[in-house]
């Protein structure tokens, strides 16, 4: 990665709106974008719902293998795995729950690490996950760490699947978000935990707009 392209990057745990905002700041910008959390996703899709944990050797080549393309449309970004558009496929609570686990596998975030750094590329990067600032962009110029309370961020995705018409409830949601929260934060492997020089902001009573703004605001004084 080439020290002279800006990177910017945004962490944080499951529901703090990092995508939706990485998406919006990346346009205003023209940079390029990773959604980091996706490609754990494509990889849960890509084995399988008979996945075996414990082929780590299996699972680590299938990662290096993955054919991945992010496509902005409009106010949505495409999500493409060897040619296929695996957008909505790939956000199902199952597969990112198996997502998760997946992505405690030291060897597979190992595979996955060159892919993400060679999305740096001019005239610049907005990087979304939880390992951004800390272990894949340890040298961004601007690293940003968004959080939430675990029942803000339920009640955001209950609302988001009852838009698409799909049954939720909002206390499983939210205790599988603290579940996750605290097996992403434990896990070995890069835990998820806001890097020394990072900026923190709670989203918890801000909406996108504002979340955006100061970011924006952020960007401007650091580039």
């Amino acid at each position: 990665m080439s020290a002279n392209i800006p990177v910017l990057t945004l962490d944080g745990p499951s529901g703090v709106g990092k995508g939706t905002v990485c998406l919006l700041v990346a346009k205003k910008l023209g940079w390029h974008i990773l959604d980091s959390g996706s490609l754990y996703r494509l990889l849960a899709l890509s084995a399988g719902d008979n996945t075996d944990l414990d082929n780590v050797s299996q699972l680590a080549d299938l990662a290096r293998d993955m054919q991945i393309e992010y496509v902005t449309s409009g106010d949505a970004l495409g999500i493409y795995l060897r040619g296929e558009n695996v957008s909505e496929v790939i956000r199902t609570e199952a597969t990112g729950v198996l997502a998760s686990k997946i992505a405690a596998i030291p060897e597979v975030r190992q595979a996955l690490l060159d892919k993400q750094r060679a999305f740096a590329k001019v005239p610049g990067l907005v990087a979304d996950g939880r390992d951004m600032g800390t272990t894949v962009f340890p040298d961004a110029g601007l690293k940003i760490f968004l959080t939430a309370s675990a029942q803000e961020r339920a009640k955001r995705r209950y609302k988001q699947l009852k838009e698409k018409g799909i049954d939720a409830n909002l206390s499983q949601l939210t205790a599988e978000l603290i579940e996750r929260d605290e097996r992403d934060s434990t896990r070995l492997a890069s835990p998820l935990l806001a890097a020394d020089d990072a900026i923190i902001i709670d989203t918890t009573n801000l909406d996108i707009g504002q979340v955006c703004s100061k970011v924006m605001q952020l960007v401007e004084q650091r580039f």
